[in-house]
């Protein structure tokens, strides 16, 4: 698989939970948060969608074949950034797996998006601070 391939995949995954716009082929839109998505087809579910009248679908299940675009309603989390700034305060003890949607930090401290998911003491606290920090700056 080429570096461009993966990249795609990875932009496609970083849009699982996130809201999204769907638009199909024959000009339908939906919104909804992306719950899943089978990436070699483009075959997705959106959760708790709307269309353009504002009918409400708990789960809609869209067939690859028949979408033209997704389009991210918010705006990603960055975690390129988030694992520059952990680097500062932690060099070269930083490891950022993008692809996955987390960053160790000294092999034993899990930061994802939603803070972090493994890991305790006061290296982890660090951590925190640093994660709250960033989160606050970048909403702001």
């Amino acid at each position: 698989m080429s570096v461009a391939q993966r990249k795609l995949l990875g932009e496609i995954a970083a849009l699982l939970e996130k809201t999204v716009t769907v638009m199909t082929i024959d000009g339908k839109d939906y919104t909804g948060t992306l719950a899943g998505i089978k990436q070699d087809t483009l075959t997705l579910c959106l959760a708790d969608a709307k269309d353009k009248k504002g009918k409400v679908l708990h789960r809609i299940v869209l067939n690859g074949n028949v979408v033209a675009q997704i389009s991210a309603v918010e705006k990603p989390f960055d975690l390129k950034a988030l694992a520059d700034r952990l680097e500062k305060v932690f060099p070269t003890m930083i490891r950022l797996y993008e692809d996955k949607g987390f960053i160790w930090v000294m092999d034993k401290i899990k930061v994802t998006e939603k803070g972090i998911t493994e890991g305790r003491g006061p290296a982890a606290e660090r951590v925190q601070k640093v994660y709250d920090l960033f989160l606050s700056e970048t909403k702001a």
